[in-house]
Formats: C-alpha cells, sequence, structure tokens
C-alpha cells in the first residue's frame, strides 16, 4: 500500500468541531456574530476574515456533497430534496448576510493595513459584489437555481437503445468511432432524436431561466444579464469587446484550419459527402481506441502518467483515491458531464465523470486532474478568497494538463501508432474545440442581449452563428432539426451562464504552456505550478505572467500558437 500522508481539514476554531448544519438557526448565529463583532485592530480584522472564510468554507463544502451525491443519482428523491433543501433554505440567507459582511469590511479603516497577498484582489470582488447586491434578487436566485436542476433531470434520464442495449448517450457517443458507417448513422441518429424528445421541455425549462436572469439583471441596474453576469463573474481584465474580439479571430485564424482538417478527413475515407456521424472515426478505418477498460483502469494509468511529470502529481490523485473522492463510470440515472468540485474544508477536491472507454474520457480525466492539483496547491492558502481562483486561471490548469499529459500517454497506449494516433485525435479536437466555445459564447450574448427573444428566433440567430464557426466540408441536409437544437447539449448555457469563453482563453495559455513544456519541461513544468499557487491573489494578466505565458486573444497571437498546434500535427503525421 502507498505511503501517503493524508491531509486533513483545519481546525474549526470559530463553528466549533462538532457544528451540523440541520436548518438555518444553526448558522445564523455564527454570522450575527461576525456581523456584530467589535473590530479595533487590523490583526481583529484579520481574524475575522480567518473566521469568515472557516464558516464559508464549511457551508460551500456542505453544499458540494450535496451537488455531488444528486449528480451521481439524479433519480433519487432524497438526494434532491437534500441539494434542494440548501438551495431553498439556506442559501437565501447567505446572500443578505454576505452583503453586510462584505460592507462591514469595506467600511473598516483598518482593511488599508491588510498586506497579506490577496486582499487587492478580494477587496475589489467585495466592491462589485456590494455595488450588484439586491435584496429583491435573492428569492430569484433560489427559483433559478431550482428551475436549473430540471437540466439535470431531464438530461440524466436519457438512454437509447440500440441492438437491444439500453445505455446512456456518453455511452452510444462511442459507436460514433465506429468504422461501419451505418452503426455510426444509426447511434447518431438515435442520440438525436432522444435529444429531440425533450427539445420542446428544455426549450421551455430555458425560455425561463433566461426571463428571471433578466430580471435579476433590471433589478440590479444593468441593461441586460450579460453586463450583470461580467459584474458577477468579476470580469475585471476584460470587457465584452474582448470576447467580440476573440470571436473574429477564431474565426478568422481557427475556423479555416478545421476545414483543412475536415476535408482531409473527407478526402481519406474516400467519401462524396461527409455527414456529422464522420467526424470520429478514424480516417485508416482502425477500430476506436480503448486507452483503459474500466474506471479503476482509468485511474491507475491517470496517476502513472502523473508520475511521469512529477511524482507529487501523482501523489494527489492516490490521496484523492484513498479518500473515496472519484466517481468516473457512466451509467443510467447518473447526470452528463464531468466536474473536479473544490472542497473547501478539507481541501482535497472530488472528480465525477461519465466514462465508458474512450480517448475524449481520457482527456476528461487528466483535464479534472488538473484542476485537482489547483486545488492541492492552492489548500494552503489561508482564505477561501484567495483560494477560489477565476475561471480564466482554473482552466488553464486543466487545459495545460491535457497537453502535458499527452507527452507521458505511453502509459495509456502501449503501441506506438495507438499513441501517435491519440496525439493526433486530441490536437484536432482542440481544432474543433475552439471554434465551439466561440459560437457558444456568441449565442450567449445575443440571447441576453435580445432578452424577449422567443424560441423560433433564439433556433434562427443558433444557426447563423453555427454557420460562422462550423466546417463548410460537413453535409448537414435532411438533419436540419438535430443542428437546430445542438446548443441543448451545452449545459453551461443552461447551468452556468457565460462561464464558457474562460475555456477559449485557457485553451490559448495551455498551448502556450505547452509549448515551453516541450522547449524546457523542468522550467515549463515549474512556471505551470507556480501560476498555480497564486489562486486568486493576483490580476489574470499577473497569474498568466508567472505561468510565462501571455493573457491575449489577439489574431496575431491566436495565428501563432495555431502554426504551434499545425506544426506538430504535421510533425505527428509525417513520424
Amino acid at each position: 500500500m502507498e505511503q501517503l500522508t493524508l491531509p486533513t481539514r483545519r481546525a474549526r476554531k470559530f463553528i466549533g468541531e462538532e457544528f451540523k448544519l440541520e436548518a438555518w438557526s444553526n448558522v445564523e448565529p455564527l454570522y450575527q456574530d461576525l456581523v456584530d463583532r467589535q473590530i479595533d485592530s487590523s490583526e481583529a480584522l484579520y481574524q475575522w476574515f480567518v473566521d469568515r472564510s472557516e464558516l464559508e468554507s464549511y457551508l460551500s463544502e456542505n453544499l458540494a456533497w450535496r451537488y455531488i451525491k444528486m449528480t451521481g443519482d439524479t433519480g433519487s428523491e432524497e438526494n434532491q430534496k437534500n441539494y434542494q433543501f440548501f438551495v431553498q433554505e439556506i442559501q437565501p440567507h447567505l446572500a443578505a448576510f454576505d452583503d453586510k459582511l462584505n460592507k462591514k469590511a469595506l467600511e473598516s479603516p483598518y482593511l488599508k493595513d491588510l498586506k497579506q497577498g490577496g486582499f487587492k484582489i478580494t477587496i475589489r470582488g467585495m466592491q462589485k459584489a456590494v455595488e450588484i447586491f439586491r435584496e429583491k434578487n435573492i428569492p430569484i436566485f433560489t427559483q433559478i437555481q431550482t428551475k436549473q436542476t430540471e437540466y439535470q433531470a431531464i438530461t440524466g434520464k436519457m438512454t437509447v437503445e440500440i441492438e437491444g442495449e439500453e445505455m446512456t448517450l456518453q455511452k452510444a457517443n462511442n459507436i460514433l468511432q465506429s468504422t461501419n458507417r451505418d452503426e455510426r448513422e444509426l447511434a447518431w441518429r438515435k442520440i438525436g432524436e432522444r435529444r429531440l424528445e425533450d427539445r420542446e421541455a428544455l426549450d421551455s425549462v430555458f425560455d425561463e431561466l433566461k426571463a428571471m436572469r433578466h430580471t435579476l439583471a433590471q433589478n440590479a441596474d444593468f441593461e441586460n444579464f450579460r453586463d450583470y453576469m461580467f459584474a458577477a463573474l468579476g470580469r475585471f481584465d476584460y470587457t465584452a469587446q474582448d470576447c467580440f474580439a476573440f470571436h473574429e479571430s477564431v474565426a478568422e485564424a481557427v475556423v479555416p484550419l478545421l476545414n483543412e482538417s475536415m476535408q482531409e478527413r473527407k478526402e481519406k475515407l474516400g467519401l462524396e459527402k461527409m455527414r456529422p456521424w464522420d467526424g470520429k472515426v478514424d480516417v485508416y478505418g482502425r477500430p476506436a481506441l480503448k486507452p483503459f477498460s474500466n474506471g479503476e483502469d482509468l485511474l491507475e494509468k491517470s496517476i502513472l502518467c502523473f508520475d511521469r511529470i512529477d511524482k507529487k502529481l501523482g501523489d494527489y490523485l492516490r490521496i484523492m483515491r484513498r479518500m473515496g473522492h472519484f466517481d468516473l463510470e457512466s451509467r443510467k440515472g447518473k447526470a452528463p458531464g464531468g466536474y473536479n468540485y473544490p472542497l473547501e474544508e478539507i481541501g482535497v477536491p472530488f472528480i465525477f465523470m461519465n466514462a465508458t472507454g474512450s480517448v475524449r474520457d481520457l482527456v476528461t480525466m487528466v483535464h479534472e486532474g488538473g484542476h485537482a492539483i489547483h486545488s492541492f496547491e492552492t489548500r494552503d492558502l489561508p482564505l477561501n478568497s484567495f483560494r477560489s481562483t477565476t475561471a480564466e486561471v482554473a482552466e488553464v490548469a486543466s487545459m495545460a494538463m491535457e497537453l502535458i499529459s499527452m507527452e507521458h500517454w505511453d502509459v495509456f497506449f502501449e503501441n506506438p501508432e495507438d499513441l501517435k494516433r491519440a496525439r493526433i485525435e486530441h490536437l484536432e479536437d482542440i481544432l474543433a474545440t475552439l471554434p465551439w466555445i466561440a459560437t457558444v459564447d456568441k449565442f450567449q450574448h445575443w440571447i441576453y442581449e435580445n432578452p424577449g427573444h422567443n424560441a423560433e428566433e433564439r433556433t434562427e440567430e443558433w444557426l447563423k452563428i453555427l454557420n460562422m464557426f462550423s466546417s463548410n466540408v460537413t453535409d448537414w441536409s435532411g438533419l436540419e432539426a438535430f443542428k437546430e437544437s445542438s446548443w441543448q447539449r451545452q449545459l453551461h448555457i443552461f447551468e452556468v451562464p457565460f462561464y464558457y469563453i474562460e475555456y477559449g482563453m485557457a485553451q490559448l495559455g495551455a498551448i502556450s504552456v505547452w509549448r515551453n513544456y516541450k522547449n524546457d519541461s523542468e522550467k515549463g513544468l515549474e512556471a505551470y505550478l507556480n501560476a498555480l499557487r497564486l489562486g486568486y491573489t493576483a490580476t489574470i494578466g499577473e497569474i498568466y505572467a508567472a505561468a510565462d505565458i501571455k493573457f491575449d486573444f489577439s489574431k496575431e497571437y491566436i495565428s501563432e500558437l495555431m502554426a504551434f498546434v499545425k506544426g506538430e500535427l504535421e510533425t505527428l503525421k509525417a513520424s
């Protein structure tokens, strides 16, 4: 058995070791203490921040476990009830107290004396939170969170039957790599038809969410929900105009490469028409790669892969395994997707995903593993606000690990040809992912700039935007209904609006980290980890600089990085 030292949580000096959350009445006195406490020195103010962080960390982890259990079994009424208890009975009170505590801290004459790293970033976040807080929005937040769980419930039930076997959509997606074109088409259509069954239901859920979000923004004196979310997400370091520049840069610098890649695929497959079910199959007719056999095999190989990078990183996954912080395999009733959920008290995160044996699953695992590394590297920062990294940085942690780990994927692929093929697949996937990110982000800007739109207008705009960033090689004739509703598969649009462009910005950062790692693995890895250790104690630009990369999404910079990716692809294909 591995000799591991399992982390322990900080002592609960403020809330008490025996504290349990059973009702709001358990929590209220602690918040009232923070509100009423007399602060007569900078030391007392710092301790106040520490105590607040302890309470918030407990509540954050409590909610995390409720969410993890709910998504692990969406059909469980008990799990749903336990999650809804927090959302409906606890969370509404937290918003009001957060505002009181933010105001108390900002009004303290001792705030200027707090010099510990991170307070400058924390303070600007509190100032923005006070600026946009409206008490009348509290019940709307609760309604929104409750409505969002309907998306999980609807999508978690989706299965298809293929050749007598009922399977999740995630598992059915693997058939899209079959060398039998008829099998691919059947699976693709089955998946699409199953999604169409709930198209109207999901449209209805989204219409309600859109309306509530617009009301939320107007209550806070914003013209639209997009502008509200830029404030709520703490986007201090870039603007909506920068997002539009990113969209244009991707359209000009990446989409042509995507078209080249798809045209090459069409020719190698010898197809008269390239159809949507032809995008994942191996162009040489080889069966789909199987990098692992089951969830345990995936985890064991991921640990060995991380060991190759740095033994410490492999140990992070070993610790999580020992503590039971993985739920990896796809099953009926489990919510779709994957995530790394930080657990604020213990500092050891939880990884959730739907593994079915594909290369995409391998990428998801190392992606979430990158987030896990981030959680471990920041766990000793003294305040939860210092550890709560902005997504533009958090996604660099995960996406860079996809590419760094790729240098060691021989753990998953003993055959050199399979290894080369997996690397090519992943790099080609990046060429497809950046345009999809631009599509989803641009679509969301339109949605909330035009809050009065109906489902038909939304569909029309979706198709218009999708066509801007899609390959012009793929033939969708006769499949228009599937294309029209394809936005509904993107969980972020329903559950975490506007959290998506971060993936694009971070993908650029990740490519830069990978380039550094290939040039000098020791120096590149240390710069990457140095950046992660900062948590959210510096601006995005400063954190990127610590990683020895640029926070830049100009056409010139994106073109430079795409040229690097293209060069790597050409080298792999020629070898």
